[in-house]
């Protein structure tokens, strides 16, 4: 863990999972391997991350919250960028990896811990899952006013299993940052999209089922949310389909394509292409198709 102190350690072991997480993916075609990338030390890191697309990558996984030391929008990893974007491999955030999302004192609150969704004490309740926005909102913010996705346009960027009904709200607060500081920050005034804009065209969240995605879609746009189950855990429940089809009423068929199809084949692009060439998928299904068998799994 690149915030522990032990940077070499860190980095030992992100390689040490990537090569074992690729070995296991090789095993079925169908799987597309994700490999972490620290981004600690800046001169590293953009080794690290051909390393990772050259052993196989299909996606880089980073921390989704602030690199110990330096700002996600350092441009000294603008490598990084421009080694996934050639490479055609999107950059994908995930739950955790940035210690503790919240101070622990909120828990102390003199009354007895709850159980968690599995019934136990190990994983997150109600005030920590508050906090799950906080790391990705605030690093996509800095790397947009800093002008990341201006510099590399055909960027991809997945925040995965961290929610989605706060990403509206997030798009209307970076909007008001935007006309409350441009006429004084240059970087701001360099870029040639509005916040909104950039997370349109280059980041897709999953949501979770228990959120309400067409008040997302109508809010945000039909480009930002794309399905997830969370398969095999279990919080993604026993009927995803069936939950996340409840909140789509009165959304038409093409955004409902983008939720469940297209949103992540602009995500994963590249890979996704090499796969159906080499056979291991027969074709890019449509929403539909696919909406139709997997509430055919989800009942039996």
């Amino acid at each position: 863990w690149e915030h522990g102190g032990d940077l070499e350690l860190a980095i030992g072991a992100a390689r040490a999972h990537n090569r074992g997480m690729v070995e296991f993916c090789s095993g079925d075609p169908r799987l597309l391997p994700t490999c972490y990338v620290p981004l600690a030390d800046l001169e590293r890191a953009p080794a690290l991350a051909a390393e990772a697309i050259e052993m196989g990558a299909a996606a880089l996984l980073l921390a989704s919250g602030c690199p110990p030391g330096h700002s996600p929008s350092h441009i000294a990893l603008d490598a990084v960028w421009a080694t996934a974007v050639n490479a055609g491999v999107p950059i994908v955030f995930h739950v955790g990896g940035t210690g503790d999302l919240l101070d622990p004192n909120y828990f102390r609150n003199g009354l007895p811990v709850p159980p968690d969704f599995h019934g136990g004490e190990e994983n997150f309740r109600s005030v920590d899952y508050m906090a799950i926005p906080g790391p990705p909102a605030q690093t996509l913010a800095t790397m947009i006013f800093d002008g990341v996705f201006e510099r590399f346009p055909d960027l991809r960027v997945g925040v995965i299993e961290q929610g989605a009904i706060w990403v509206p709200s997030w798009m209307r607060q970076m909007e008001s940052a935007f006309d409350a500081f441009s006429r004084h920050e240059d970087r701001l005034q360099c870029l040639s999209l509005r916040p909104s804009e950039y997370v349109r065209r280059q980041i897709r969240f999953t949501p979770y089922p228990t959120e309400d995605v067409g008040w997302i879609i109508r809010e945000a746009g039909p480009e930002v949310c794309l399905f997830s189950s969370d398969y095999p855990h279990v919080e993604g429940g026993r009927r995803p389909i069936e939950r996340f089809e409840a909140s789509l009423t009165g959304i038409d068929d093409a955004a409902r394509d983008a939720f469940y199809h297209d949103n992540f084949v602009d995500l994963i692009g590249r890979r996704l292409e090499l796969a159906v060439e080499n056979g291991a998928i027969a074709r890019f299904p449509t929403s539909r198709t696919a909406e139709s068998d997997n509430t055919e799994r989800a009942h039996a």
